[in-house]
């Protein structure tokens, strides 16, 4: 057992050498890594033939798969035109993750939208009752979704709302991006203690064996003491940009836990993913 890294989408030195993302899974193998999640952020446009090529190229090349569905997503919202986009865009993401071969679809947790936070996530946990629903229905209840911890303090997703999401059913498997908890907390959410009290967190919530498997999202972030998340930065950018990834990696590798650790760097993910499972390997 151990925790397996890759890139979120293609880093601009895949970019340069390479037009499609079809080359990305051998590359990111020969590169050192584990693990791709493909970047829909801006919405589904993938045919399904280009799909199932990526899908067989990353079996191939031994990459597992994963895919971030639209930022647009907002589970918390009641009203009856987004509860229906809200359903559409996750099923075509599932569809698109199946044609793919890729066991989990990372989606957002939702907006306040001007209400308390028991409010919102009440609604996001019906909203996301209701996408499992849909998903079943099309029998696509196989794909695994990842609510994810949100950058933003006005955002919906802090680390106990994503885990109150994910009693709802065990195909809920949490995304925590690392990141963007450092950036909500203002800092305080970084090193061996704080990652320790995430990690126990995880495990009292969902109990050892779904924590030990859960997704991540992990890179330095640039935040504002108003609001959390201004950017993603790079592992070499200057300022003392956060969190910390030695202390994390050391908490994993003594739990033995295998959470999957997708690097969302700003165009250096490929490299810094690699720094962070060497770092890792030598915690082993």
């Amino acid at each position: 057992m151990s925790a397996k890294f890759g890139p979120a989408g293609n880093c601009e030195s895949f970019s340069r050498a390479h037009k499609s993302s079809l080359a990305a899974p051998q590359w990111i193998a020969d590169f050192g890594l584990d693990c791709y999640e493909y970047q829909c952020g801006q919405g589904v446009r993938v045919k399904k033939e280009t799909a199932v090529k990526l899908g067989e190229n990353a079996r191939a090349a031994g990459i597992s798969l994963s895919l971030h569905a639209p930022y647009f997503i907002n589970p918390a919202n009641p009203n009856l035109d987004s509860i229906m986009k809200n359903n559409g865009y996750v099923l075509t993401s599932c569809a698109l993750a199946d044609w793919m071969g890729a066991g989990r679809v990372v989606v957002h947790t939702g907006a306040l939208m001007g209400r308390s936070r028991r409010e919102a996530l009440d609604i996001a946990k019906r909203g996301m009752q209701g996408l499992l629903s849909v998903i079943d229905t099309a029998g696509l209840g196989h794909i695994a979704l990842c609510p994810e911890t949100m950058g933003k303090i006005n955002q919906l997703g802090d680390l106990d709302e994503v885990l109150e999401l994910c009693t709802l059913d065990e195909r809920l498997v949490p995304c925590i991006d690392f990141g963007h908890l450092y950036a909500r907390s203002l800092g305080t959410d970084d090193g061996r203690s704080a990652f320790c009290r995430m990690l126990d967190r995880v495990a009292e919530v969902l109990g050892p064996h779904r924590a030990s498997t859960f997704h991540s999202h992990f890179s330095h972030i640039e935040f504002t003491p108003g609001g959390g998340e201004k950017c993603h930065r790079t592992f070499d950018d200057n300022g003392g940009y956060g969190p910390d990834w030695a202390p994390l990696a050391a908490e994993i590798a003594r739990r033995g836990w295998s959470p999957t650790f997708i690097c969302e760097s700003a165009g250096t993910q490929a490299e810094d993913a690699l720094t962070m499972k060497q770092t890792y390997e030598a915690l082993l």
